[in-house]
């Protein structure tokens, strides 16, 4: 089984959507860009616990807070005059056609049980183009192409008369080729099998005993009952605390009994003491929880206690039972990221695809984006008006599958999780001018702001004619581009042009040149005396300072790969910085923070790009 489509409409973020799902995938883009509202519009869905909430929705659950028609509470009479309309009967008037929650989710791949269970409403659904087969006779149809699916729609609504939020799921054909619509049950949810991990709350509870959580998950489809409220209960019943008058607690407790005696019959209940307990098993569940031990010794602490990658790995452990007992069943996850290092991180999806016939993830980890296919990384964008729609990935034609695979794979992840990229020309230029830009932002914050700070991700494309591939890549994607790299001839230098906002180009051949005739000699010297000089460089340069832009430029070439020019300009003063490097600095932050627009323009305020920039406008 696995949820194959889903549609949604006015509901959190997002206005409108319809989004296919793959079988084992994971959902990216910009924060608040509705990548949780998927997940928990399926757990509206699918969840067979989430309806027990009261209400289930509430307020900021509706598009932009609109679950009300506002009308005036006025009619127009035959003589052509208004008249007032009772406020009840106009408020109930104008909400017949409020807005709604409705989301829609397509079932495939159904087990025979479910197609045992839901046969009345099953469809068929067509998984070579991905939409329902409406052929009157779908028995004909070659298998293989069409398989039996299930639509199920849940819709919120506020009612005025209740003053009240709520919440129904219904078999989608019942709601248009029945007289009564037929609601999804808790019990049929539980066929289903959906499972909706969250990242802040999934940890804390995986060992309590609330409803919903892990553990009680596994005791449920186990069906084990465990009998032990009644005989906790009255344990609990009869313990006292601080029941001894040494402690001073008691005899306060008496004094306040005493006092009450004077106003309140005997028979209204009086003698307060203390219980450990409200003594009712809901408030058992949210109590009872799971000590683990601490190190070698005896002493346990609660499981919540534990660091957040153990607790990552139990939770990662519990979910194995779970597929263990209930094969065909779907994994949302968010963030499996959180707190693990990255062999975890792969460990997790690794892991949790084997257990599940359908796994659905968001993350912001590169190392997570890494374990999925292009196929499988739904990238999602939201526009102006809330509509929410998957962007294709179509790497650059010099991109293919085995160069993916090899070294194209992370750089392109880490892209993919980004709102603005910086393309680099080559690894000098994507380590050394983030590092200058983060000395000046340290030196001048009025002035300079560091790339993180202006939420730039930089990308190594590794070589100048890689440059537009990429930038068009990203651009597509809805993503601000701009580049940074060294003189190119005109047509390299148009094709670069073409597919970013800002072109960052130098007159040098190459970085290093940039920063040794840029730079002063007082801050080459003072860095070469700093550094381990290795034994060849040392033999050709027994005296440095003698030209010290030579032996610097050796330096440089030495240890490209160890990001030597990015070392250099950490230590440097402004003034030790190249003015070319400090303009481009400049033009990004005026990019990405551009100036508030004065009642008289003052151009003079605003940053002057480097020789070399080419401004395309904002994307």
């Amino acid at each position: 089984m696995k949820a194959c489509r889903i549609d949604i409409r006015n509901f959190r973020g997002i206005k409108a959507a319809t989004l296919l799902l793959p079988t084992h995938g994971v959902l990216i883009g910009d924060n608040n860009t509705g990548k949780t509202t998927i997940l928990e519009a399926l757990d509206l869905v699918l969840g067979p616990d989430r309806l027990n909430r009261k209400p289930p929705i509430d307020e900021h659950d509706f598009f932009q807070g609109n679950y009300v028609i506002e009308s005036a509470a006025t009619v127009v009479n035959d003589g052509g005059a208004t008249a007032a309309v009772p406020a009840e009967q106009a408020l109930a008037a104008a909400n017949e056609d409020a807005p709604r929650i409705e989301i829609e989710v397509t079932v495939c791949d159904l087990s025979d049980e479910q197609r045992a269970k839901f046969g009345d409403y099953v469809e068929f659904w067509n998984t070579a183009t991905d939409q329902f087969y409406t052929e009157p006779e779908p028995a004909g149809v070659d298998p293989t192409h069409i398989s039996e699916a299930l639509r199920i729609t849940f819709h919120g609504w506020y009612d005025p008369e209740e003053d009240d939020f709520e919440g129904e799921t219904y078999f989608t054909r019942s709601l248009t080729e029945e007289e009564k619509s037929a609601s999804f049950t808790k019990k049929h949810k539980q066929v289903c099998g959906f499972l909706y991990l969250r990242s802040i709350r999934t940890g804390s509870r995986a060992l309590s005993l609330e409803r919903g959580s892990l553990l009680d998950i596994i005791l449920r489809l186990k069906e084990v009952r465990p009998q032990m409220w009644e005989a906790t209960l009255l344990t609990l019943g009869e313990m006292e605390v601080a029941s001894d008058p040494d402690l001073g607690i008691s005899p306060i407790l008496k004094s306040i009994n005493g006092a009450l005696k004077k106003y309140v019959p005997k028979e209204w209940g009086v003698e307060p003491h203390l219980k450990v307990s409200n003594l009712t098993r809901e408030h058992l569940r949210k109590t009872i929880t799971a000590f683990i031990a601490t190190g070698n010794g005896s002493h346990a602490a609660p499981f919540y206690r534990q660091g957040t990658g153990t607790i990552n790995m139990l939770v990662l452990a519990m979910l194995s039972l779970i597929a263990e007992d209930k094969q065909n069943v779907i994994f949302a996850m968010e963030e499996p990221e959180t707190a693990i290092p990255p062999y975890a991180q792969k460990c997790i999806i690794h892991e949790v695809r084997k257990l599940a016939s359908q796994t659905l993830f968001t993350s912001h980890s590169p190392y997570v984006l890494e374990e999925f296919s292009i196929e499988d990384t739904v990238v999602l964008g939201r526009d102006d008006d809330g509509t929410l729609a998957r962007q294709s990935i179509t790497l650059p034609a010099n991109v293919k599958a085995k160069r993916y695979r090899q070294e194209f794979r992370i750089r392109f992840c880490e892209g993919l999780l980004a709102r603005r990229l910086l393309i680099a020309e080559g690894a000098t230029e994507a380590s050394a001018f983030p590092a200058a830009c983060r000395r000046l932002s340290e030196l001048k914050p009025d002035e300079y702001a560091s790339l993180e700070s202006l939420g730039i991700c930089i990308v190594d494309a590794a070589s100048e004619s890689n440059i537009p591939g990429m930038g068009k890549l990203y651009k597509d994607l809805g993503k601000r581009i701009f580049a940074i790299c060294d003189k190119q001839e005109a047509a390299s230098e148009a094709l670069i042009k073409a597919q970013v906002e800002i072109l960052l180009m130098h007159a040098e051949k190459g970085f290093e040149d940039l920063v040794l005739k840029g730079t002063t000699e007082a801050a080459l010297k003072r860095f070469a005396t700093q550094v381990d000089w290795p034994p060849h460089l040392k033999t050709k340069h027994p005296n440095p300072d003698a030209d010290i832009r030579k032996a610097m430029s050796d330096y440089f070439q030495a240890f490209k790969a160890d990001g030597a020019v990015a070392e250099f300009l950490g230590g440097c003063s402004e003034d030790e910085i190249p003015t070319w490097i400090r303009e481009a600095c400049k033009a990004l932050n005026a990019a990405c923070n551009p100036p508030v627009a004065a009642a008289v323009p003052a151009p003079a305020a605003q940053a002057t790009p480097p020789a070399g920039t080419t401004t395309n406008g904002a994307n």
